[in-house]
């Protein structure tokens, strides 16, 4: 059985439950002379033990099997601590609201991190009433495209999914986003803050000069 689950793991997720031996052996039915010996490497737990033990500490049994708890100390999940997740067989995307552990087709996946957007990456972004207008001058083929796009506040997340051939834009609901995400199939994550202008400005996108030189150019671009 993986190590995670015995000796001195298991002493400092009691420690971290404050939980005295006694009281961790109540809950899994054991002796407390039973929790002294795991500790002490004198002894591992019954593979039936599993499932109490992850409830004991509130964690899942697979993080108990795989040796990674996940760590979330923002219980009300705020989104701006979102994670993304792409697998790279389907083009499947995943999100959370924290650290998790995410698998598909059989591949754990890992949290992308974003970059800031660059040239070939560029957003327009431009307030229409109520909503961000968000758009990208991007090749939008089979083979290199937008995946998606996504905005995130404190407490809420928006994501729109895109696909090749057709258009690299979305709306948003303004309502508190505090930043913008866009995936590209070759080059990754990146985001930007939306209340910023595209060269850094504290200003709206729709703001700038050069937003608005840009936003011809684009209008030429989308037809």
């Amino acid at each position: 059985m993986n190590q995670y689950v015995t000796g001195t793991v298991i002493k400092e997720l009691r420690e971290k439950n404050n939980m005295t031996q006694l009281q961790l052996a109540e809950k899994l039915g054991v002796s407390d002379k039973c929790i002294s010996k795991w500790e002490r490497f004198r002894g591992m737990p019954d593979i039936t033990l599993l499932e109490p033990i992850a409830k004991a500490f509130k964690i899942s049994v697979t993080e108990l099997i795989s040796g990674n708890t996940i760590q979330n100390a923002n219980v009300s999940a705020n989104m701006l601590r979102s994670k993304f997740y792409v697998c790279p067989i389907c083009g499947n995307a995943i999100h959370s609201m924290g650290e998790a552990e995410i698998h598909c087709h059989g591949i754990q996946l890992v949290p992308l991190e974003a970059e800031p957007t660059d040239e070939s990456h560029r957003i327009f972004i431009k307030r229409v009433e109520d909503e961000y207008y968000v758009r990208i001058d991007h090749s939008m083929t089979k083979e290199h495209y937008i995946s998606f796009m996504a905005a995130t506040s404190s407490n809420d997340m928006q994501m729109a999914k895109l696909y090749p051939e057709g258009r690299a834009e979305a709306r948003f609901k303004i309502r508190g986003v505090r930043r913008i995400f866009l995936y590209c199939n070759r080059d990754g994550l990146f985001s930007i803050d939306p209340v910023k202008g595209i060269d850094g400005k504290e200003s709206e996108h729709d703001d700038s000069q050069e937003h608005r030189e840009l936003e011809k150019v684009a209008d030429k671009l989308f037809g």
